[in-house]
């Protein structure tokens, strides 16, 4: 797979790469990343990233502003994407050909050419693991794609505590910080919390509940979110934030946006992307995400919850 991929990069003068919405380093880590050795590799080649840009992770890449033209012949390439519905920027159909590169569960087979990895920590390792293979073919990695891509190793394995961090993840990581970029900036940027940010994490760490059982869930409704001057998605980097508490096996956030609720599940042992399937989402087995658009909706979620973990 990782040859058919190669030689379509090798075909095509245009390149566009896109992730999926609401990204986080690995989104942004493995797109960057593979753009960055594309680039590097193939100089006199056009290669674009885009996708609605997220202003908090600036610090990782900006977005590229293309025209609808530029599709015309390309190759587009979707990296850290399971389902068509989370591509962010609706024109990824828009190209000559199609490749999805992948590490969640494959339920969306979408693209000409599928590069699924389910046991890779992060499409970032993936994209590591695509430059080793290439580069007795050309391929060349920049200091600027090796902090890219290990951001997304360090972002999707949770500094590498989450059961998905493998050796090879390890090895991958060790060879990475071999380039030259500043891992105490980067580490700086990634966790670093604003101080509105840690307020709203104060009021998670008091209010959050969990039963018997270890299922533990955090509403965070539109007043709370204003009242700590936060926004959903700086909400969301707070989601890890219940996995140090003893005694927890899984947990929810439910996070009011305009139009829904966000739901972010996580886990240290009980299957709970079964949940965000039922209720028309997705991800890996412990750590996944849907939406519901009512209260009500939500509280069938935390009881989808409470099952798992009994």
């Amino acid at each position: 797979m990782k040859q058919e991929i190669l030689e379509a990069i090798k075909r095509f003068n245009t390149i566009i790469i896109h992730r999926h919405v609401r990204p986080d380093p690995d989104a942004y880590g493995s797109q960057g990343g593979l753009a960055e050795i594309l680039q590097a590799s193939y100089p006199d080649k056009n290669i674009y990233t885009v996708g609605e840009r997220d202003f908090g992770l600036d610090f990782l890449r900006i977005p590229d502003e293309i025209s609808d033209e530029t599709y015309s012949g390309a190759l587009v390439i979707v990296c850290d994407t399971a389902n068509q519905e989370r591509v962010s920027d609706s024109r990824y159909t828009s190209g000559e050909m199609l490749i999805k590169i992948d590490h969640h569960p494959n339920n969306d087979a979408y693209g000409d050419i599928l590069w699924v990895d389910t046991a890779a920590s992060s499409t970032s390792e993936m994209i590591y693991e695509f430059y080793l293979f290439g580069k007795d073919q050309g391929l060349i990695m920049t200091d600027e794609g090796a902090r890219l891509l290990f951001s997304g190793i360090v972002g999707d394995t949770g500094r590498f505590l989450y059961p998905s961090t493998s050796q090879k993840t390890f090895k991958y990581a060790g060879e990475l910080i071999g380039y030259s970029f500043s891992r105490t900036e980067l580490f700086n940027h990634m966790y670093e919390l604003e101080p509105n940010v840690i307020k709203l994490q104060g009021y998670v760490l008091e209010k959050f509940q969990m039963n018997e059982d270890g299922a533990a869930t955090i509403a965070l409704n539109k007043e709370i979110l204003a009242a700590c001057e936060t926004t959903p998605s700086e909400a969301s980097i707070l989601v890890s934030s219940l996995g140090n508490i003893k005694g927890i096996k899984a947990w929810c956030f439910f996070i009011e946006e305009e139009d829904q609720i966000r739901v972010r599940l996580r886990s240290k042992g009980p299957i709970i992307n079964t949940i965000a399937m039922k209720h028309g989402g997705g991800g890996h087995p412990l750590a996944a995400g849907t939406s519901v658009h009512t209260w009500e909706e939500a509280e069938d979620v935390k009881k989808d919850l409470e099952k798992v973990c009994k």
